[in-house]
């Protein structure tokens, strides 16, 4: 009888092993544990199949770490582990979740420059970002510009206002370099296709008004009237005698409350004091102010007022514009 148990060994090894292989087999394609909103997982820098399993079986997701580093071991998946924040869905396989931890498909969070920010406001606003890795504190905005190879270019106006999607540790100044770059082709292609004969002679100046423009209105059908207006009054050498850029050129000081002395403070913003475009842009313009600028309406319009319900009445003369302040402003707003 003692030949039987070589034999009997033999087979309840065989029987072992199959049925492990077909408890790893079940493994790869069991859904892992995860919260009913999936798992928000970052793998950090020279992670690997190793340390995932431990991990996500410390977390209760994985019931065999081993499994998980043959699995990754078999498909070649071991070495190619891609370092980032990843939304594992639920329902994922352990086969699922190594295909996503080797894509490189990393969350893409979404950061939205405003239109009508400054660039101010714009710095304050990444800097509150949790995910952004800010390397910009305490560097000036000349240097900021310098950094993104534009020496000597005031920052004001220049990145596009969007929602632009980045992954978690980009830094502050790469989002500022794609914004900026954004500006750069949509401003390049609207002034392509300008209208003809607007009294503009370069990009920078078209910013510059389509600036004043996103400030002075945030209706999008009046835009073009806004535009119209300054381009008319441009052409006629009038002073644009716009509020928000004389807002602009008190900075800081400026309290909420616009008094007739700052109309008459000599800065170079002060469009009440100085005829022209001031020396730079007031704000970021969306992308409908640039259109609106360079494609203004045509009318006989040199003065507009505001209402006082969110619009503004547009005169053609100084008469008609002094009516339309005392209906629409000193007697108390809109009727």
């Amino acid at each position: 009888m003692g030949y039987r148990i070589p034999g009997l060994l033999i087979l309840a090894g065989s029987l072992v092993l199959g049925g492990l292989w077909i408890d790893y087999r079940t493994f790869q394609e069991t859904p892992l544990a995860l919260p009913q909103g999936g798992l928000v997982y970052r793998l950090p820098s020279g992670g690997n199949a190793a340390s995932l399993g431990r991990d996500l079986a410390i977390r209760g997701v994985l019931r065999s770490p081993r499994y998980l580093w043959l699995l990754a071991w078999e498909r070649a998946a071991a070495t190619h582990l891609q370092a980032g924040e990843y939304h594992i869905p639920l329902g994922a396989t352990p086969k699922q979740l190594l295909d996503l931890l080797t894509s490189g498909r990393v969350i893409q969070h979404p950061i939205t420059l405003v239109e009508g920010w400054t660039f101010a406001q714009t710095r304050q606003a990444l800097a509150t970002v949790e995910w952004i890795h800010h390397t910009l504190e305490g560097i000036s905005s000349t240097e900021i510009m310098a950094r993104l190879g534009r020496s000597g270019i005031p920052p004001e106006g220049r990145f596009l206002p969007d929602t632009y999607r980045f992954p978690r540790g980009t830094t502050d100044l790469d989002i500022l370099g794609r914004a900026l770059q954004a500006m750069d082709r949509f401003l390049a292609t609207a002034w392509a296709g300008r209208a003809p004969e607007i009294p503009l002679e370069t990009l920078d100046q078209a910013l510059t008004l389509a600036s004043i423009v996103e400030k002075e209105t945030a209706l999008a059908t009046e835009r073009p009237q806004i535009a119209g207006v300054f381009m008319r009054r441009l052409r006629l050498g009038m002073r644009l005698q716009t509020d928000p850029t004389v807002i602009y050129g008190l900075g800081e000081t400026f309290d909420g409350n616009l008094r007739r002395v700052d109309l008459q403070r000599d800065n170079p913003y002060n469009t009440y004091v100085h005829r022209g475009l001031p020396p730079t842009p007031i704000a970021l313009p969306g992308r409908a102010a640039i259109r609106a600028t360079l494609h203004p309406a045509v009318s006989d319009a040199l003065y507009f007022v505001a209402r006082g319900d969110g619009g503004h009445s547009f005169s053609a003369t100084l008469e008609a514009h002094n009516q339309a302040v005392r209906r629409y402003q000193l007697n108390g707003g809109y009727q």
